[in-house]
């Protein structure tokens, strides 16, 4: 009976209910949405630093620090026997980095010079255009580096290089592919050549600075090397995501706060215009406790049936987000989004879509039930005058 009872009062509010119930909604899409594009653009970015840079974890040579670029010259060791197995198997590959500088149209700019080895298929770097240079050393690019120094295929650029012992070396290097991308972490200020030639031209033969390894369960400790699972690899991603999420909340709270204010201002005004109501159903035998649930159970009614309001605009909508995604085009780059394509795929879990429906449904109850405390002080003969007991 209460149920009845209370969907017929919030139904026969007419406008106002169906506005209350439209900006409930509102919360539901918005934060399922955004929140869909989030885990779509950390799955979609994990994907491709997996393909392209990472595969299945890495063992970095104990001095080596990627945000020290003075730490690079001394990070460099015998490829570990450990791992060499791997490597002629197709398990791992070997990666030597140096610090360089070329000079392109008559400009200095500082670079890290990467070697791979130019057969390798662990991950999707294009290195077989360093395959058979002739007389000429091959290198490959990243389209967005290349078209900030506006360099192009078949162009020559002068690269300078150090050697172990110290001494300075210049050669022109020819630029045999431009690969695109969209993890920054293989193509950002740095140059890829052979692997062997890197070698020969540093006097590093067989050494490397890290060992990129395709089975992520592999965590061997191996003496000088230190191991980075996925995790660790995947930090910053992580945490850029999080910061991303954090900050949208901000709106989430906004949505949810005017939805609130709604729900309680209808109940505050509910309870002060309906006082004879209350008074004649406790006069008829119903208790304080009931009439209590009947007016919160009329405040949660309206984030119900906002779910099925939301649901009607709010499932096509969505289903269109999954199959065209949010086109960014070359704006991503620009934005610095690591990871991203030309369009960002959201994916919607049936986490995110129950808890998003539990958070508004408790915060509804909550804000149902603020205003009916004073219905426990409530006497028959007052709330039959049309006042409220004080």
């Amino acid at each position: 009976m209460i149920f009845k009872l209370a969907l017929k009062n919030i139904l026969g509010a007419g406008f106002r209910t169906w506005l209350n119930i439209f900006i409930l909604s509102l919360s539901y899409f918005a934060i399922i949405a955004l929140q869909g594009f989030y885990v779509g653009w950390q799955d979609d970015a994990e994907r491709e630093i997996k393909n392209w840079d990472i595969a299945g974890g890495q063992y970095w040579h104990e001095t080596y620090d990627p945000y020290d670029p003075y730490t690079l010259e001394d990070s460099h060791a015998p490829i570990p026997e450990e791992l060499k197995t791997m490597i002629s198997e197709g398990d791992a590959i070997s990666l030597l980095f140096t610090p360089a500088t070329i000079y392109p149209e008559g400009r200095m700019r500082n670079i890290v010079l990467k070697g791979i080895d130019p057969d390798q298929t662990l991950i999707e770097l294009p290195a077989k255009y360093l395959d058979d240079p002739g007389d000429d050393i091959n290198c490959i690019i990243g389209s967005g580096f290349a078209d900030n120094l506006n360099i192009k295929e078949e162009d020559f650029i002068v690269l300078r290089w150090r050697d172990k012992h110290g001494a300075f070396d210049a050669r022109d290097i020819k630029v045999a592919h431009v690969f695109s991308t969209t993890v920054l972490t293989v193509e950002n200020s740095q140059i890829w050549i052979s692997l062997p030639i890197l070698q020969e031209m540093l006097g590093l033969q067989n050494e490397a600075t890290i060992i990129t390894v395709k089975d992520e369960m592999y965590n061997k400790e191996i003496s000088g090397w230190q191991h980075k699972d996925l995790d660790f690899l995947l930090l910053d991603l992580t945490n850029m995501i999080q910061a991303k999420t954090v900050g949208s909340s901000i709106m989430y709270a906004i949505l949810l706060f005017l939805a609130m204010i709604a729900i309680f201002d209808t109940q505050i005004l509910a309870i002060f215009r309906r006082r004879k109501e209350m008074g004649t159903m406790m006069a008829m035998g119903m208790t304080r406790p009931k009439i209590i649930q009947l007016f919160t159970l009329e405040g949660v009614l309206h984030a119900v049936l906002a779910i099925f309001m939301g649901a009607i605009y709010g499932i096509p909508l969505l289903r269109h987000f999954e199959k065209v995604g949010m086109q960014l085009g070359a704006d991503a780059k620009e934005w610095g989004l690591s990871g991203l394509d030309d369009a960002l795929y959201p994916v919607y879990g049936w986490k995110l879509v129950v808890g998003t429906i539990v958070l508004v449904l408790i915060t509804t109850t909550i804000v149902s039930f603020l205003p009916t405390r004073k219905i426990a002080k409530l006497k028959p003969t007052d709330a039959l005058r049309g006042k409220m007991t004080k």
